[in-house]
């Protein structure tokens, strides 16, 4: 970064130098022309009006000095304090067609500017010289050492700066690097630091951190898999297994009807487990990423035209609760909801739906005994039944309150257990599309 912002710099700055010394020499020359041709035209009128100039001739403009009248025998007829007793100044004689001539005479070294005028076209006309010492800028190389000395400076400062500035705003890049290292497989929670400031180096560290988050989740819903699958489906295997040994080792004490529906109730179980813990695995996924907009109110009257619960169930639906979301999974969550609501409920379940501040927000409350406090978060974990559950369902896998919340996850929204005055009041926020 350093060496490109140097080359880059170089590339501006060294042909802007080397234009900008032209540029000085060609105005410097300009300016002494001007000067010396201005202090013989100061002379050349009087020469022109027949007054004879003789003596010392005054000096009109500074630093022009050399003045000289030279006849045309080469006889200097009057000249300035500085010119006096010098010989001409030059040789050139400016011709009739070319009565103004610019010239550098230049003498054991000693340069000068010098301009010569004709003072008329007549054959016998005097030739007014007027000169100043070369200025030293055009004289030597001064110029171009002084820009040349000031790009250098000007490139080491910007290759020390661009040092400088890249180094701070790249180490915490390279710690975020190193961070990185450090992340493996077995261990997914660690984070980078995120600097101070809203600065590109920030967010990227936001957003590496948030990846990492994701990455963790997925490596912990798949050990979740893993452990929930070999906990859940151990029992129903095992008891699966012991039926089928026991017909196996006593053929003719075996109820043959009687096995089968057991066997048939203990396939059904493991077939519902894995089918959650498969739903639980993709949500969130990739899987099932094609999100639409949908009508919640729809959804929840399409989901309930297709129920026969034994309580009936009232609405209160209000339009224009549209959200972005996967439809089977919106649907699974209501139909969970419903069928908690029922396996609680005494006698009443009811089922609203209202906007509120770019929210959806659906309620499923039932009249049942409800959900202590100290229980309402865990509900929402896997294979969490309470004790009141369980006295009354023996079926159902556990797992759907934990697939609500985990859609409503997915969906940027949330679930939870609200307060209420009699049974349990499940509040799902999802937000407006």
């Amino acid at each position: 970064m350093t060496l490109i912002a140097t080359a880059v710099a170089a590339v501006v700055l060294i042909p802007t130098g080397i234009g900008g010394a032209a540029v000085t020499r060609t105005v410097v020359t300009a300016s002494v022309w001007k000067d010396t041709r201005d202090a013989a035209a100061a002379v050349t009128p009087d020469l022109r009006e027949g007054r004879f100039v003789s003596g010392r001739i005054p000096v009109t403009v500074d630093e022009v000095d050399l003045i000289q009248v030279v006849s045309p025998d080469r006889r200097v007829i009057a000249s300035s304090s500085a010119a006096a007793l010098q010989p001409p100044l030059t040789d050139i004689w400016p011709t009739p067609d070319d009565r103004a001539v610019s010239t550098i005479s230049c003498d054991k070294g000693d340069c000068v500017h010098l301009t010569a005028i004709r003072v008329s076209r007549a054959a016998d006309s005097p030739v007014v010289y007027a000169a100043r010492p070369t200025p030293g800028v055009l004289a030597t190389r001064v110029l171009e050492i002084a820009i040349a000395a000031q790009v250098a400076l000007v490139l080491a400062l910007v290759a020390w700066v661009t040092w400088l500035v890249t180094g701070r705003t790249l180490s915490p890049v390279a710690e975020m690097r190193s961070e990185l290292d450090a992340v493996n497989a077995t261990d997914l929670s660690r984070r980078v630091t995120v600097p101070k400031g809203e600065d590109e180096v920030a967010q990227l560290a936001r957003s590496v951190n948030g990846t990492l988050a994701r990455l963790e989740r997925s490596a912990e819903q798949q050990r979740q898999f893993a452990s929930d699958a070999s906990h859940e489906l151990r029992t129903p295997i095992a008891g699966l297994r012991a039926q089928l040994e026991s017909a196996q080792l006593y053929p003719e004490d075996t109820d043959l009807e009687k096995l089968l529906d057991g066997a048939l109730n203990d396939t059904d179980r493991l077939e519902a487990i894995v089918s959650d813990l498969l739903l639980l695995a993709r949500i969130g996924s990739r899987v099932d990423v094609v999100k639409e907009r949908v009508d919640l109110a729809q959804l929840v009257r399409e989901g309930l035209s297709g129920r026969q619960d034994r309580i009936p169930v009232r609405c209160d639906l209000a339009e224009g609760a549209f959200v972005e979301g996967v439809v089977v999974q919106l649907r699974r969550v209501i139909d969970n909801l419903l069928d908690n609501a029922q396996r609680h409920a005494d006698g009443s379940v009811t089922v609203s739906l209202r906007t509120e501040d770019g929210w959806a927000v659906l309620t499923v409350q039932d009249d049942g005994t409800g959900i202590a406090p100290q229980d309402r978060d865990r509900v929402f974990e896997r294979f969490t039944r309470l004790d009141a559950a369980r006295s009354r369902d023996a079926g159902g896998t556990g797992l759907g309150l934990a697939i609500a919340k985990e859609v409503a996850v997915a969906h940027r929204g949330a679930v939870c257990v609200a307060d209420s005055p009699r049974g349990a009041r499940f509040v799902m926020r999802l937000p407006l599309a």
